[in-house]
């Protein structure tokens, strides 16, 4: 809400206080005196009236006679008191209206509820009050009605996906309806996209369900190359049997040094790591204290 100067109103104070100063040696006629005095106040009325001062942010509508006489602002300006008139006070600065489409249906027809911010200016004050009756409602309901006509040409997963690009589109319908009345959007905002629970768990559930089927196309992608891997050294040790026989060695030096009392190697493994008989492989622990088996 516009805050009154107060310049206006010290005037006719002032005005006032010197009609009373100057009636005062006078009231021994109190006609005299009193017609003084109602001349100063008249006249501290009538300068307060037409003493306007407009902040920076401001554009007065003068109307004279009921026509457009000026656009005046920043500042301080004069009027004619009774003649002129100021209809509107105009805000240049950036304002930003919000606005909601609630139960619109989708191009794939899904209710949705959409919450946007608008982000505009007045930049010709004289047409935002002369060509429009409230330019603010007339901006609220062209937001409204061009968000409602987005969503139903747009299917939600690119509502979701492109807000960015919904909002520009946006933008550039709400401006050139805009247009006319002196008004210039800056952009427009996304803020909120809202569909109906039972859609939204749905939604999660594929997710998850698209999760999953991605884990066990690399688990099993993984699996491929360790087998792969496997295949590489098993021709390794085919052809390098020390190779092989330092590999089962460090794989029971692993085994034992993890505080394992037992460890249980199959005998049809023994000739191929040439880790001799089982006799053998017991014997060899125990002369290290570590007692071990085989079968």
């Amino acid at each position: 809400m516009r805050q009154p100067s107060a310049i206006p109103f010290t005037l006719f104070f002032l005005f006032a206080a010197a009609g009373v100063a100057a009636a005062w040696p006078m009231r021994a006629d109190p006609l005299a005196s009193g017609a003084l005095l109602a001349l100063f106040v008249v006249a501290g009325a009538i300068l307060g009236a037409a003493i306007k001062i407009a902040s920076q942010w401001e554009r007065a509508v003068v109307l004279r006679l009921g026509r457009f006489r000026a656009l005046n602002g920043p500042g301080l300006f004069w009027i004619i008191p009774v003649i002129d008139v100021i209809p509107y006070w105009i805000d240049v600065r950036v304002i930003t209206s919000t606005f909601k489409a609630e139960k619109t249906l989708t191009k794939d027809t899904v209710p949705v509820d959409v919450d946007a911010a608008l982000f505009w200016r007045v930049v010709e004050p004289q047409r935002a009050a002369l060509d429009v009756e409230d330019y603010r409602s007339a901006i609220a309901w062209a937001s409204q009605t061009a968000l409602r006509d987005v969503i139903g040409k747009t299917v939600l997963a690119d509502m979701l996906e492109g807000r960015e690009r919904i909002g520009q589109e946006l933008r550039r319908i709400i401006d050139e309806r805009t247009e006319p009345w002196g008004v210039k959007v800056i952009s427009v905002e996304l803020k909120d996209v809202l569909i109906p629970e039972a859609l939204e768990n749905a939604m999660s559930m594929q997710a998850q369900a698209e999760r999953e089927r991605q884990a066990r196309i690399i688990l099993g992608d993984s699996e491929r190359q360790v087998a792969k891997s496997f295949e590489d050294a098993s021709r390794t040790y085919t052809a390098n049997p020390t190779a092989l026989h330092l590999r089962a060695m460090n794989m029971l030096y692993e085994g034992l040094k993890q505080n394992a009392t037992f460890v249980i190697v199959p005998s049809t493994a023994l000739d191929t790591m040439q880790l001799g008989g089982a006799a053998g492989l017991v014997r060899a622990p125990a002369a290290e204290q570590i007692p071990a088996a085989s079968h």
